[in-house]
């Protein structure tokens, strides 16, 4: 695959899932046919049920196509040596809740084979970037939902990939949050990271997509720019600084005299966006207090070291075979689980024998009191040896 060569390409790409009888059941995508080009922003748009999360998954490689062709990096998406130049954040971040934030980095770069002195420091970055650094050492399980989503950003950014899949990644997301997450997606398209965008926030997709495409029912009904799709043909728009009354009147009397009577001058109107982002930094600008997740402070340093398409391809070319690499893979993931199995049985057995020591303790007690203050011991030996009293 060539620098300039599409990140992703499908065509005729069809995903039919079937019934314990192996009879089609459901059409999830039908035929679609798309691509996503090196350093954009591509949006996936559609209603539920429309195929979008199928069709991200089958590009992760999670889901097997039915029929048609589709290749990351020129590669089949199933290919292990594609992992590590992709980010993914799925609609529900899936996050250890028992770690806290910076665990949560940890783990994950651990997971690419990051060092541990290139793991704590773009932990570090990705915790400011995404103004979470102040409660780094809250457990997951704590987070509300937008800072669930901050951490899942971070989470997919840890190592650095060439390919971005976000879906809904302003989920949850109070309008600060939001505006920051969308200049980072631009800021990361100005250094070459290529991104696939899910979203039902059509603002968000309109404010960073390059291109997009419209899915209903597992088909392709629209795509373009967001300038082709949205463009009004049928009218027009004068933009100019503020008319006195009398200019008004003089551009409706030549809009009259054209045969334009329906033409309203009116002053523009800023978006809520906008009007909400000026109130938070003005309260910032007089040091208002606030809790939880703050704003982020830009993107992180590694982020903005620019790599080339060629660095991919090489590192692809030179990549184990796919068996080979899926195999260390897996054997990661077995120690890793294996590890946390065994100390989460530590830890539950630890906390089950000081809960059962009070009652071993009252159990033990108790016996010896009645040892101590039951039925004379001499009369039962009595009635043991004839019932007469004699030894």
């Amino acid at each position: 695959m060539t620098a300039t060569a599409p990140i992703v390409e499908a065509s005729g790409l069809t995903k039919v899932f079937r019934d314990f009888w192996r009879r089609p059941r459901v059409r999830a995508v039908d035929n679609l046919a798309f691509e996503i080009r090196r350093g954009e922003i591509f949006g996936l748009l559609g209603p539920n049920g429309s195929g979008k999360s199928t069709t991200i998954k089958m590009i992760l490689g999670l889901l097997h196509k039915t029929s048609g062709r589709l290749s990351v990096f020129g590669r089949a998406p199933d290919d292990v040596a594609v992992k590590k130049h992709i980010g993914f954040l799925p609609e529900e971040s899936y996050l250890y809740r028992f770690l806290d934030a910076r665990e949560t980095l940890d783990y994950y770069g651990k997971l690419f084979g990051l060092e541990a002195s290139v793991r704590k420091r773009r932990a570090d970055e990705l915790l400011q970037m995404v103004g979470l650094e102040r409660v780094a050492h809250r457990p997951i399980g704590e987070y509300s939902k937008g800072m669930m989503r901050r951490i899942g950003i971070a989470q997919a950014l840890v190592n650095d990939p060439e390919f971005l899949i976000l879906d809904e990644p302003t989920s949850g997301l109070d309008p600060l949050g939001t505006r920051q997450v969308k200049d980072l997606l631009l800021d990361l398209k100005s250094r070459g990271k290529t991104i696939l965008l899910s979203s039902h926030l059509l603002a968000d997709v309109e404010d960073v997509c390059d291109r997009m495409v419209i899915l209903y029912g597992g088909k392709v009904r629209a795509e373009g720019t967001s300038e082709e799709l949205l463009r009004d043909s049928g009218r027009s728009v004068i933009e100019t600084d503020r008319l006195d009354p009398s200019a008004v009147a003089a551009v409706q009397s030549v809009l009259a005299e054209r045969g334009i009577g329906d033409a309203t001058v009116a002053a523009p109107r800023q978006s809520l966006e906008h009007f909400f982002l000026d109130i938070v930094a003005r309260a910032q600008s007089e040091a208002a207090a606030t809790d939880g997740a703050r704003t982020g402070s830009g993107t992180a340093a590694f982020l903005r070291e620019e790599t080339s398409g060629d660095d991919v391809v090489r590192s692809l070319l030179e990549s184990a075979p796919a068996s080979e690499a899926a195999d260390v893979i897996l054997a990661e993931a077995s120690a890793e689980e294996s590890v946390a199995a065994s100390t989460d049985q530590k830890v539950i057995g630890d906390l089950v024998e000081e809960d059962l020591a009070p009652d071993r303790a009252d159990r033990t007690d108790r016996a010896t009191d009645d040892s101590e203050s039951g039925p004379d011991r001499g009369m039962i030996d009595d009635l043991l040896d004839g019932g007469d009293g004699s030894k």
